[in-house]
């Protein structure tokens, strides 16, 4: 098996700057991107190249676009070598002092808790903001005097006494730092280089930012951060998808993957460290789906939209607004209560198709089938498509009108968690009434001094390009997923960089924060290079139960248990462990392999005096059907006679799909295993451990189990 010293899962903010930072340091490095890469000239932009523009794996495409859907929220976030930056609008603004908030209340209990400060921040900003060369829209230079939305936004914010900006933004204006800003020069390649090895030119103010540069003017992270990371020797793996991560005995991961296109069984790398960088929904959904023994139960929680809204000024009567001049974004207006709104822009060929709306119906065909596809990709309920036809059609998206954005703090009380195979979300937007209420106020008034109409069409549901939480810091294992470096607790070596590490909303446009935190990670995993890896002891035992389901029908499994780490499985509450092997029953098709299954040795029960011994095995019967396994072992106080009855006797449950803790499942059966004497006898002689001090960790186990049993069976309980 290949072992590398750092594995990267993702290549965005978090990942392409971790990426880089521990490649400079000498570490080996491997980043796995599931996208591919796109050159400047690649990104699409016909109608028949956007159809076939979305990541959608089970439909054969592996595009740029990866849209979310969620009952009252959707996403849209990237695909590709450089993640988000692909498709962001390139705007980079620290988050402010007073929102790195400490026990702010949630409405359905808890807390917001940032365990870092704007000062713990700033030397990381600092260094983010000179890799991706950030530097102001210059409007007061010639060529860019006359962007005409950029006026109409700071008139605006003028007119109603707002604090207007032109914000930092990763956008080549001028060929190389220091020059003159002109469009379409040459840009003079840092001494790192371009992994591309394709010539990017100066910004010709196109407003394509969002749908990908192809003049490769953006300085995105696969022209920056990713270019420096190869520069020093990190190996860029595109169409890698990272599956399953299992901690490995002794300390490290073994991390699984397929390649896309054509798409490969699953394949393993071990690694050192692993660093999770696959976006929020991709980080969240991997470590959900791979149930890590003892994780924190914060796990999915906290998540946030950043308090995106996007709308629309319609048909300005007072000044034409030119919207597709300019990048996407060149200003931001800062609300009192620390949200923001920007000027959306939009590239220069919707403006033709507005003004081709009318040229035959091959073309309007064309782009529908556009608008269809993202439509059943993004919502179930609003008829995008008929929305966005009419503004393309009535030329309502041209000269006279502009899409705006908003974002800010909204309420992180969103919880994303797995239904069978699916990430889904319980967030309802309600609990952010009054700040949704309040910006979209600020909206129209933007728009009454423009003398323009504000809509909220097509998207009235929350679209947001910002998703935030799912792995949350704290300061704790209660409190957070991981630390205020994005360690993950209990797991040595195991980090969160992306924004599922985000305990609440950023405020301002996330992407220099996640890279700031990324950078900040990165200075723990280089200051202990030398130091040695943390050491855990595994150990594992094979069990043997027999007995009947439903009265008669025979059933039967063999199982390995492993705690990867015994004195985590001893010491933390519900101490989880790995189940693997096999379950053999008439009823099921015969003998089955488990494709994953838990074990939990003296959970608490019901009552003080009460321990569980806890199974839960996942595999599929003859017919490719999901089906789940529950057991107990009720260890319950009584006389030591019942001893040998309690800890023999598993009493099962057959459930329909592969049924997840705190779900509910059909019941298709019922019975009770044993194990027999014999059984148990060949069981001890399964023991063994991995890792230093095998036998006093052995030794450890025997004396915490005899002692649980002490307490529960013994004289004067």
């Amino acid at each position: 098996m290949e072992h590398v010293d750092v594995l990267v899962a993702g290549s965005g903010f978090g990942g392409s700057v971790a990426a880089y930072r521990l490649a400079e340091a000498g570490f080996e490095v491997v980043v796995m991107e599931r996208g591919r890469a796109w050159p400047p000239g690649s990104f699409p932009r016909s109608p028949a190249q956007m159809g076939k523009a979305f990541w959608d794996p089970a439909a054969g495409l592996h595009g740029l676009f990866d849209v979310w859907s969620f009952g009252d929220c959707d996403s849209v976030v990237s695909s590709g070598l450089g993640g988000g930056s692909l498709i962001y609008a390139n705007v980079l603004l620290r988050k402010e002092e007073k929102w790195f908030v400490r026990e702010s209340p949630l409405p359905g209990g808890g807390y917001e808790h940032w365990p870092i400060s704007r000062d713990m921040l700033d030397p990381h900003y600092d260094a983010v903001e000179r890799m991706l060369g950030a530097a102001p829209y210059p409007l007061d230079k010639k060529g860019y005097q006359d962007t005409a939305k950029t006026r109409a936004m700071q008139d605006a914010a003028a007119e109603l006494g707002l604090d207007w900006q032109l914000p930092p933004l990763a956008v080549s204006f001028a060929p190389k730092p220091g020059a003159r800003p002109e469009i379409g020069l040459q840009i003079v390649d840092p001494e790192y280089g371009n992994l591309h090895g394709v010539t990017r030119r100066t910004c010709k103010l196109c407003g394509e930012c969002d749908l990908g540069c192809n003049e490769g003017a953006k300085n995105s992270l696969d022209h920056t951060y990713l270019s420096a990371a190869r520069r020093h020797g990190a190996d860029l793996r595109t169409l890698h998808e990272v599956r399953t991560i299992t901690p490995r005995p002794g300390g490290g991961y073994e991390v699984g993957f397929v390649q896309h296109d054509p798409l490969t069984e699953l394949q393993t790398i071990s690694c050192d460290r692993l660093v999770l960088a696959a976006g929020t929904y991709g980080t969240t959904y991997l470590l959900l789906k791979n149930q890590l023994p003892g994780i924190s139960k914060t796990l999915g929680t906290r998540f946030s939209g950043n308090g995106d809204i996007i709308s629309f000024l319609l048909r300005a009567q007072d000044r034409p607004i030119a919207a597709s001049r300019g990048p996407v974004i060149t200003s931001s207006i800062r609300l009192p209560d620390g949200a923001y709104i920007q000027e959306g822009g939009f590239p220069a060929f919707v403006d033709w198709m507005a003004e081709a709306a009318a040229v035959g119906d091959e073309f309007k065909r064309a782009v529908r089938f556009v608008w269809e596809r993202l439509r059943g990709l993004i919502t179930r309920d609003h008829n995008l498509s008929a929305e966005l036809s009419r503004l393309l059609g009535t030329g309502e998206l041209s000269d006279r009108s502009l899409p705006i954005l908003g974002m800010g703090r909204d309420v992180p009380d969103g919880v994303l968690r797995l239904h069978g195979e699916r990430l889904v979300l319980d967030w309802d937007a309600e609990t952010s009434r009054e700040y949704y209420a309040e910006l979209r106020g600020t909206m129209r008034r933007i728009g009454d001094v423009l003398g323009a109409e504000y809509s909220d069409a097509p998207l009235r549901r929350v679209l947001t390009a910002h998703p935030l939480g799912g792995a949350p810091m704290g300061r704790h294992i209660g409190e957070g997923v991981c630390d205020s470096r994005g360690e993950v607790f209990g797991f040595p070596g195991l980090y969160v960089a992306d924004g599922a590490a985000m305990p609440g909303p950023v405020g301002p446009n996330p992407s220099l924060t996640i890279a700031a935190m990324a950078d900040r990670m990165a200075d723990r995993i280089t200051t202990r290079k030398n130091a040695p890896m943390p050491v855990r002891t595994a150990l594992s035992f094979t069990e043997e139960m027999r007995g009947t389901l439903n009265g008669g029908d025979g059933f039967a499994f063999h199982i390995t248990i492993t705690a990867d780490d015994v004195d985590r499985f001893l010491t933390e509450p519900e101490h989880l462990a790995r189940a693997e092997g096999w379950i053999d029953a008439a009823i099921c098709g015969g003998r089955r392999p488990i494709e994953r299954g838990w074990f939990n040795l003296f959970a608490p029960g019901e009552s003080p005096d009460h321990r569980e011994m806890r199974y839960r095995l996942h595999f599929r019967d003859g017919e490719n059907q999901p089906r789940t396994l529950l057991g107990v072992k009720h260890v319950k106080h009584g006389p030591p006679t019942r001893l040998w009855l309690d800890t023999s006797t598993l009493h099962s449950t057959l459930l329909e799909g592969h049924v997840e803790e705190g779900e509910e499942g059909n019941v298709l059966a019922t019975g009770t295993l044993r194990i027999s004497p014999a059984d148990l006898t060949r069981m001890l002689t399964t023991f063994h451990t991995a890792g230093p001090g095998g036998a006093a960790a052995l030794a450890r186990f025997g004396a915490f189990f005899l002692g649980e049993l002490w307490d529960v069976y013994g004289p004067g309980n």
